[in-house]
């Protein structure tokens, strides 16, 4: 069944391609005009500590996903801090909570595929194929295209999605991908991957209730990897982002990471002005794009910021495993109640970061890291909507046809125009991620424990 082998640098040039087209085009605008977005990453392996780089963002080429500098999967160490994986964060144990579910419909959907089909989605469990996803909608993806099967095979799709993630989740990412089909028809461009159906499924390994497999789900603006082994999962990283972040599609009203915004705020606000001076940045400005840990950022060292849980109250401690709460909360929720109790247990080294202002409008970036998550929140500048802007650097209203010329291209000053890292940021693109530090990412580390005990 798993006939794909890491790829061939021939590969890596086709999947390049895009990015390498865009830059030669003229860098970031070009990037943006062809992509609709970034993800702003730091790199793979270099180190940052809170101060975004000027120009274009890095971590492959203009800060797109895996690119040149791409981690392999022998070569993945994970985010740390330092360089130095922390040891015995993680065990191979029993969660007490069944994937009988998510097995039985992860091999419902393949078993579903024609031959071709499957073979194309299938790799090894250890392939290098997990840390090739990226939010870009032009990169070039492996594994089975939802809009290229039947109705009853994207069906068995969404079944396994439904399996793996909460009602919550599933919806989220459902409204994702038809927020990317409104952007296709709102700039009239980039029709191949602008759609609902731009969307892959691969698998790594046979879905087992016993042997270690996973699968990918991705496209523009949703990554989701999720890792199986025996009744654990890993469901990170998880990337969802959108742009807009709030339109009306085939009449149905569509508002995505109001819980994100909300909960973020809502610890901010419970602070001190003392604490409140430890989290908010003051020497560093809230820039167009300051993610970190997006795409191609897998080796990435980012230092503890900000303030720790130890230094919080009872009921500010509660308000940030509520934070927490919101991104784990797209797991299935028995998981999702596994996944908390580890992230409590690490509550005194959990820090809370902050960039920007603190309106209900304001677009901000916020980060929330200990040893076993890190979350980032980020509201970029746009690239492809919302050049008209009211207060808070929302849109005025909802486009009513394609703008002329296709692509928007408002000033940086009246809401971003096209963005990129110099562009004004607003709540209309945001991009978010949780990523597992320390190699637990893709159940690395799982994996590694389980291939030393049990073979």
């Amino acid at each position: 069944m798993h006939g794909h082998h890491p790829r061939t640098p021939e590969a890596e040039r086709t999947r390049r391609w895009f990015m390498n087209k865009a830059l030669l085009a003229g860098g970031a605008a070009a990037l943006a005009t062809m992509t609709g977005c970034s993800n702003g990453s730091s790199g793979t392996s270099s180190s940052a500590s809170g101060t975004p780089g000027g120009g274009m963002p890095s971590g492959g080429p203009g800060g797109m996903g895996p690119g040149q500098s791409e981690v392999k999967y022998k070569d993945f160490v994970g985010l740390t801090t330092d360089g130095k994986v922390v040891d015995g964060l993680y065990s191979v144990h029993s969660t007490d909570v069944s994937t009988d579910k998510v097995v039985k419909a992860a091999q419902a959907f393949l078993d579903g595929l024609s031959t071709k089909e499957r073979t194309s989605c299938t790799f090894d469990v250890a392939d290098d194929e997990w840390l090739a996803w990226s939010n870009v909608d032009g990169y070039e993806r492996k594994g089975v295209r939802m809009g290229d099967i039947t109705d009853a095979k994207r069906e068995l799709g969404y079944a396994l999605l439904g399996a793996a993630l909460s009602a919550k989740g599933l919806t989220q990412t459902r409204n994702i991908m038809k927020l990317n089909a409104f952007l296709g028809d709102y700039n009239g461009g980039n029709r191949e991957t602008l759609t609902e159906g731009a969307y892959f499924f691969t698998f790594m390994g046979t879905p087992s209730t016993s042997k270690p497999w996973g699968f990918q789900y991705e496209g523009h603006h949703v990554a989701i990897n999720y890792f199986v082994l025996g009744d654990q999962v890993v469901m990170t990283p998880t990337f969802m982002g959108s742009e807009p972040t709030s339109a009306t599609y085939q009449g149905e009203k569509i508002t995505l990471f109001k819980p994100e915004t909300k909960a973020g705020l809502a610890l901010l606000r419970s602070l001190t002005s003392a604490q409140r001076a430890k989290v908010i940045d003051a020497k560093v400005s809230k820039s167009g794009t300051d993610m970190k840990a997006g795409a191609g950022a897998d080796n990435l060292e980012l230092a503890y910021q900000g303030l720790p849980g130890s230094e919080l109250t009872s009921a500010q401690r509660d308000k940030l495993l509520d934070l927490v709460g919101v991104y784990v909360g797209y797991l299935d929720d028995g998981h999702a109640g596994v996944r908390m109790k580890e992230v409590e247990e690490h509550l005194d080294q959990t820090y809370f970061y902050w960039l920007g202002e603190t309106k209900d409008t304001s677009a901000f970036y916020y980060r929330v890291h200990s040893p076993v998550v890190l979350i980032e929140y980020d509201a970029q500048s746009p690239l492809a909507y919302g050049t008209k802007t009211g207060s808070g650097g929302q849109p005025a209203g909802q486009p009513t046809g394609r703008p002329t010329g296709g692509m928007p291209t408002g000033q940086p000053g009246g809401g971003g125009g096209m963005g990129g890292p110099g562009g004004t940021p607003t709540q209309q693109h945001i991009h978010t991620i949780i990523r597992t530090p320390n190699g637990g990412d893709y159940g690395v580390d799982l994996l590694k424990l389980h291939l030393e005990t049990d073979h």
